[in-house]
């Protein structure tokens, strides 16, 4: 490491590698108690060039921590890069970042998946589970999603507009 990215690391406060990453994340869990007084969302992300392991890769990370309803607190991971016993794993497919809401006579989920075509998206609702999918020539998009209330799947309906993937399915 250079001694100009270990001086901008501490000043800071962070280090740009995979356990830094980890780290990080710890240290913005700790912030969730912060986030009950303000009512809020935090949002963190980032990436890693990981070209040298294989052309053109990139390791993309990030998390939301949002209070909800009671002070609960719920951390949602996103990207690329999981975390594994082994320690952190870089994967192909990314998992977007999304938004459940529990209408009075809907499930809405919105899932950010930027660079793809609308034609690239499959969507699988099985009881209460709905599957996201997207491939596109320079990336792939993977989540399950658990959904708050028992839906309709003839009920679903779908729209994509700028990266931005809306689901709308009617309850029972």
């Amino acid at each position: 490491m250079t001694k100009e990215k270990k001086k901008k690391e501490e000043e800071i406060g962070f280090d740009f590698g995979i356990g830094g990453l980890f780290k990080g994340i710890e240290k913005l869990i700790d912030l969730a108690g912060k986030l009950e007084e303000a009512g809020g969302e935090i949002k963190k992300e980032g990436e890693i060039d990981l070209s040298h392991l294989k052309q053109g890769m990139k390791g993309v990370f990030g998390f939301s921590i949002k209070t909800m309803e009671g002070g609960r607190h719920v951390v949602e991971p996103f990207g690329n890069i999981k975390k594994t016993p082994k320690g952190p794993k870089v994967e192909e497919e990314r998992e977007p970042i999304t938004d459940v809401f529990d209408e009075k006579e809907n499930v809405v989920v919105i899932a950010e998946m930027p660079g793809i075509n609308e034609e690239a998206i499959s969507l699988d609702l099985k009881d209460d589970i709905l599957e996201i999918k997207a491939v596109s020539k320079d990336r792939k998009y993977h989540k399950e999603v658990l959904l708050p209330a028992k839906v309709k799947a003839e009920n679903l309906t779908s729209s994509y507009t700028n990266g931005i993937l809306k689901v709308v399915i009617k309850k029972f």
